[in-house]
């Protein structure tokens, strides 16, 4: 419960701290990480620290979590919470680090905001940083629990029992624990931190949905290499692997944790991706099919072509074997009979209001393909989606 005091000076105060929030992130990250060099060793994600993604994602959520609180000091925004505690708990963060952060966020407050941050507007704003702290502390010690996991040790060694590619830049990894024991439970629609030692020998951790073996000993993941284009970095990790990681190897992991997981439900149900984005929609089929399921499922997916597109030949497989299953592809080019040209367009596909819809792939995608459910009458609270890194959506809305 944010304080009526403390609501006064943030409500007062949110117009310039917000309008600052970018400048204070940039100055909070580059100051912690020159002093605490450490945490950018299998911590923090070095390449969207360089691009200003996770900046941008830290704002945000602090913004959005200070509105909430002005909205109804009793409540806090249990979708931006759960997300970034299940993103955390995959990273294995600690709560002594958040102490750590707090020191050098509200560091970075004063060097950005000088004068203007008097001791009332310092105790306002810690309150807001602590209230949202210790909701994640409380939420993410859950989610170890549950999980069975040590946060000191959240990491346990996988070995690579078999590797295909799926696409010219997708390959998927069928792994075992290496240790000879059960693997840990999982929900379809979760996913896996991995943490690879680089070149360099700093440790970098990126979080893969398990696109397969979510009920059974093994458990697969399928990693799209990110190639580097103009301004921009190759992705780190997927590069490594696509590279290294080879039938034998060992890889470590996290434990799954996701928030974004098939429910238990007779609705009907809707899959929609786009690009690797398909990779938590086939472990949901998978799933489905393995129960023998017998809701009605739409698996809608766009690529940049056939060739692109990674896990295609299971998806249809697995649809044919549901009992009221339907899958429709859309191509940027060759799509060729029975797949759509162009971009994906729901219009003319008789979507049912009351389904129940997961959402992976870019950004701009899911807000297509969202604004487009909406129009047809799905309401907003049947439309869950997944994204890859840093969540740049949630923290702008909550509908």
């Amino acid at each position: 419960m944010l304080s009526p005091e403390s609501a006064t000076v943030v409500r007062a105060t949110l117009p310039v701290v917000g309008g600052a929030l970018d400048d204070i992130t940039e100055r909070f990250y580059s100051t912690m990480f020159a002093e605490q060099p450490a945490l950018l060793d299998g911590l923090f994600n070095r390449t969207n620290q360089a691009n200003g993604e996770q900046r941008k994602a830290l704002a945000g959520s602090v913004a959005a979590f200070a509105r909430a609180l002005l909205a109804d000091p009793d409540a806090r925004p249990d979708a931006l919470l759960a997300r970034i505690a299940h993103k955390h708990a995959a990273l294995g963060v600690t709560e002594d680090q958040y102490t750590i952060v707090h020191k050098y966020l509200f560091g970075a407050i004063v060097d950005v905001l000088g004068n203007a941050v008097t001791p009332e507007v310092v105790g306002a704003w810690d309150e807001v940083y602590w209230l949202m702290a210790g909701a994640l502390i409380a939420r993410e010690a859950r989610l170890y629990q549950e999980a069975g996991v040590d946060p000191r040790r959240p990491w346990r060694r996988w070995t690579v029992v078999g590797r295909r590619e799926e696409t010219a830049d997708a390959a998927s990894f069928l792994l075992r624990p290496a240790d000879g024991g059960p693997p840990p439970p999982a929900r379809a629609g979760q996913y896996v931190g991995v943490r690879v030692r680089l070149a360099d020998g700093v440790r970098q951790v990126r979080q893969y949905s398990l696109s397969g073996g979510i009920g059974g000993t093994l458990r697969r993941i399928t990693v799209k290499r990110v190639a580097g284009a103009a301004g921009t970095p190759e992705g780190e990790v997927s590069n490594a692997l696509h590279r290294t990681a080879r039938e034998g190897d060992e890889l470590t992991l996290s434990a799954p944790f996701g928030d974004v997981v098939l429910d238990d439900s007779a609705a009907p149900l809707v899959l929609a991706s786009a690009g690797i984005g398909c990779t938590p929609m086939v472990g949901m089929l998978e799933h489905l099919a393995a129960a023998g399921s017998g809701r009605r499922i739409r698996v809608l997916h766009a690529d940049r072509s056939p060739a692109d597109h990674a896990l295609r030949e299971d998806t249809g497989r697995l649809v044919g074997t549901l009992a009221d299953a339907r899958a429709d592809f859309w191509y940027g080019q060759g799509a060729g009979p029975g797949a759509h040209g162009g971009r994906m367009d729901l219009g003319g596909l008789g979507l049912p209001a009351d389904a129940d819809v997961y959402l992976c792939g870019p950004l701009p995608f899911m807000r297509d393909v969202r604004a487009q459910l909406l129009r047809s009458g799905v309401p907003a609270r049947r439309i869950r989606y997944e994204v890859f890194g840093p969540d740049l959506w949630l923290a702008r809305t909550e509908n």
